[in-house]
């Protein structure tokens, strides 16, 4: 069984994080609403206590297979582009001889990230999500990621290229990611950005995991606000 709790404090951040695993039993998605007061430990851990003792219970099944179902869905609604961090990636940064276009020098899927990859293209797919405009960073392990979704052709695209090594401009790159976002106010078409955590972070606040998708959506104003998250566990 798979277990996660977040506590989420302002609109946009989550205070803190706690997971218990034991990965024999059951798969799924998290979804953390990013609304609500500030939570205190203690409180946490009572709640993290009561999921674990009713764990087993079918009810408390079918009520997370539905949760899991609602925040990917959202995925499926007008305006919103889900940003995806690529799958599991063992390892920080990249080589010194990195190379674009040559994954031989990158940091690279493990087969667990192509296996979650694939889980939740299926996932995605069985929501509705198909003829996606998808877009990749032009990393090996986001675009592989993105080919394994299987919802929609892939196109590169540099504004999502990471900036960790200093390889882009981070202010550059987030103005950019901003306007692409704002771009899709108006659109009915799914839309998945699949980028890296410097990137995701430095437009929402958020520190997202390896596999993890941020729903956000643009407003008349300019601004971009974060509606949810969902990662597969």
């Amino acid at each position: 069984m798979v277990l996660q709790a977040q506590v989420c404090g302002r609109v946009g951040h989550c205070r803190g994080y706690i997971e218990a695993l034991n990965a024999s039993r059951v798969q799924g998605f998290f979804f953390c609403s990013q609304r609500g007061p500030p939570v205190h430990r203690r409180t946490a851990l009572r709640y993290l206590a009561t999921a674990l003792v009713g764990a087993h219970s079918p009810a408390l099944r079918g009520a997370a297979q539905t949760t899991n179902a609602a925040a990917l869905a959202r995925s499926r609604d007008p305006g919103v582009v889900t940003l995806l961090r690529h799958a599991q990636a063992p390892g920080v940064g990249d080589p010194p001889t990195f190379a674009l276009g040559d994954c031989t020098t990158q940091r690279n899927l493990s087969d667990d990230g192509r296996q979650a990859a694939r889980a939740l293209g299926s996932a995605l797919r069985s929501v509705g999500v198909r003829d996606a405009d998808v877009r990749s960073s032009q990393w090996c392990r986001c675009l592989e990621t993105a080919r394994l979704l299987d919802v929609g052709p892939v196109r590169e695209a540099p504004f999502l290229n990471s900036f960790f090594a200093g390889r882009a401009s981070a202010d550059e790159a987030t103005r950019a990611l901003r306007g692409a976002v704002l771009q899709k106010i108006d659109s009915r078409r799914p839309t998945i950005f699949v980028t890296h955590q410097v990137n995701i972070t430095a437009l929402t606040g958020l520190v997202p995991a390896e596999g993890e998708a941020v729903f956000v959506m643009g407003t008349a104003g300019g601004d971009v606000r974060v509606l949810g998250r969902a990662a597969l566990r």
